[in-house]
C-alpha cells in the first residue's frame, strides 16, 4: 500500500444520501415514510438536506422501515462511521483521486511493489485528470479494466489506451466502448503476479463489473475488490438501472469473497468486506 491510502478520505455519502437512496429503493416519499414511521416529513427532509437532528429512536424507526442497518445508519448520523485499518496486501495500490463535479472519483493502479508497471482500474474523468494524479514511479500499464461506462469512470479510455500502448482493455459484457473487450462473470485474466476475476454486477448501471485482484503465488496478504459503484464505505451506489439487482449483487459479492478483502470503491475511502458486512446501512 502507499502512504496516500492512509490519509483521511471523506465518505462518499452522508446520512441524507443514504436515506434518499433507501427511500427511492422502497418507492416511498417523505410523506409516506412519515406516515409509516411517525417521523415527521419535515424532519426527514431536513435529514436529506444535510440538516439532520434525528434522534436515535427516529433513526431506529427509519432503519426498520427502510430495511437499513441501524448501527451503521446511526454512526453515519453521528458523523463517526467506522473505517477499518487496511492490512497488508501482496501488491501495491495507488488510489488516483480526481475531482468530478462537487465530488471525487477514484481510479486505481495496482502492481508489484518496487516495479514500474501496473494495471489500471477505471480511467476517471479522462487522460488529463489521470495525469494530474499519476504516480511518477509507474511508467507503463499492462491492462485497463472498467467497472462501468460513465463519464467520470471511463473518460478518455481510448486516449489512455493510445497514450500507454495498451493492448488489453476490458469492459463489462454488454457495454460498448471503441477500444475495450467484453469480460463476463467468472472470467480471469493474469498479468504478472496479478490474477483478476470479474463479477458481473448490474444494478447501478445495466453493465457493471467488480474485479477481484489476487496474487496467488504470494505468501502473505489478502485480496482486493475493485467495486466501482456497487459498494462504498458506509453506502452503496444508487440502483439507477435496478434497485433489486443492485441489492442482490451487493449481498452476493460481499458474501463471495473473504471478509479480509480490501474494497477499493469508485468513490470514497478504502474499506474492507468485514467492515461493510458489519456496518454498511445497505447490508442487512
Amino acid at each position: 500500500m502507499t502512504k496516500e491510502t492512509m490519509m483521511k478520505v471523506p465518505l462518499e455519502d452522508e446520512l441524507g444520501d443514504v436515506l434518499d437512496k433507501a427511500m427511492r429503493r422502497a418507492g416511498l416519499t417523505d410523506e409516506s415514510l412519515a406516515a409509516r414511521t411517525g417521523v415527521s416529513a419535515g424532519r426527514i427532509l431536513d435529514a436529506i438536506d444535510y440538516r439532520s437532528e434525528l434522534t436515535l429512536e427516529e433513526l431506529r424507526r427509519l432503519a426498520a422501515e427502510l430495511r437499513l442497518n441501524e448501527v451503521g445508519l446511526s454512526a453515519l448520523a453521528a458523523g463517526n462511521y467506522p473505517l477499518p485499518e487496511i492490512g497488508a496486501l501482496p501488491f501495491c495500490v495507488w488510489p488516483l483521486r480526481m475531482p468530478h463535479g462537487i465530488g471525487v472519483v477514484n481510479a486505481y493502479l495496482i502492481g508489484e511493489c518496487g516495479g514500474s508497471r501496473a494495471v489500471l482500474f477505471d480511467t476517471g474523468a479522462g487522460l488529463t485528470a489521470l495525469e494530474a494524479v499519476w504516480p511518477r514511479v509507474i511508467t507503463g500499464i499492462d491492462a485497463v479494466f472498467l467497472t462501468h461506462i460513465e463519464p467520470e469512470h471511463a473518460g478518455g479510455l481510448c486516449e489512455v489506451v493510445a497514450r500507454f500502448g495498451v493492448t488489453s482493455a476490458f469492459i463489462p459484457r454488454g457495454a460498448e466502448a471503441a477500444c475495450g473487450r467484453a469480460m463476463g462473470e467468472g472470467e480471469t485474466k493474469k498479468f504478472g503476479p496479478l490474477e483478476i476475476t470479474a463479477f458481473t454486477t448490474p444494478g447501478h448501471a445495466a453493465e457493471h463489473s467488480c474485479y477481484l485482484v489476487r496474487a496467488p503465488a504470494a505468501r502473505r496478504g489478502g485480496a482486493l475488490l475493485v467495486s466501482g459503484d456497487l459498494v462504498f464505505a458506509g453506502s452503496a451506489g444508487g440502483g439507477y438501472f435496478s434497485d433489486d439487482q443492485q441489492q442482490v449483487n451487493l449481498r452476493r459479492v460481499l458474501g463471495a469473497v473473504p471478509p479480509t478483502t480490501v474494497i477499493a470503491p469508485g468513490h470514497g475511502p478504502l474499506t474492507t468486506v468485514k467492515n461493510e458486512l458489519r456496518f454498511n446501512p445497505f447490508v442487512v
